[in-house]
């Protein structure tokens, strides 16, 4: 093949990978209007369920923190709602390669993510910069507006639909409680004794302004084993 052939099949290669990617975030930012139209339902529709039966600060509320990052407050828990504005790829071990609908198009595989954490929210309200959150859902999107998600409690067979589950408000809704009912009944724990019996000056001073010693639900444990 000559010079000039090789480059034009590049370029041509490169105009059609960036014209994927592009249609992938579109889409991504498509599903995350309707996951912030959903959220901003669930507000609501808690708060007049709650009303009068919890207190104030309990009470769930809903807030947008830029253009990629949502959060959702309920009781002592806050969700954030985050969107990555690159698009990935999945190594080659992902059974997301293994599925006849990718191996019709490679180029399916590509997808933007939504990623779904949760800290407690004493952690935001009092600054405690070392506390930690927890990944417990991420939602994968592509150029066909297709979806899968991969989180505690979601669907355990998490690509076997991925050609035929489009991103629609009921399943958002559907991801979206999933993952608040785990998090809700995602407890905190005491950390073992052996982890905290030694405390430095520095952790005891910042502990005295705001509680600011390090904080998690499981504190200590691997993530893989917190399935409540």
């Amino acid at each position: 093949m000559k010079a000039k052939e090789v480059r034009a099949s590049f370029l041509e290669a490169l105009v059609i990978k960036s014209t994927v990617k592009q249609q992938v975030y579109e889409n991504t930012q498509i599903a995350f209007t309707i996951l912030k139209k959903v959220l901003n339902g669930l507000e609501k529709e808690y708060q007049k369920t709650l009303k009068d039966k919890v207190a104030a600060e309990a009470m769930p509320y809903y807030k947008e923190r830029g253009p990629f990052e949502v959060e959702f407050k309920v009781g002592s828990d806050l969700l954030i709602f985050s969107m990555h504005s690159n698009v990935f790829d999945f190594d080659d071990k992902h059974p997301i390669w293994k599925t006849p609908y990718i191996e019709e198009d490679p180029m399916r595989a590509y997808c933007g993510t939504i990623n779904i954490y949760n800290f407690l929210a004493d952690s935001f309200k009092y600054n405690r910069l070392n506390d930690l959150g927890y990944l417990v859902a991420r939602i994968f999107v592509n150029k066909d507006k297709h979806f899968f998600v991969e989180g505690k409690r979601q669907d355990d067979q998490v690509v076997k639909d991925f050609a035929i589950d489009a991103i629609s408000p009921g399943v958002v809704r559907q991801i979206v409680e999933t993952a608040i009912q785990y998090s809700i009944e995602f407890d905190l724990l005491v950390p073992l004794y052996d982890q905290v019996k030694v405390a430095t000056v520095d952790q005891m001073r910042q502990k005295i302004s705001h509680s600011k010693m390090t904080t998690g639900k499981r504190l200590g444990f691997a993530f893989n084993s917190d399935d409540v």
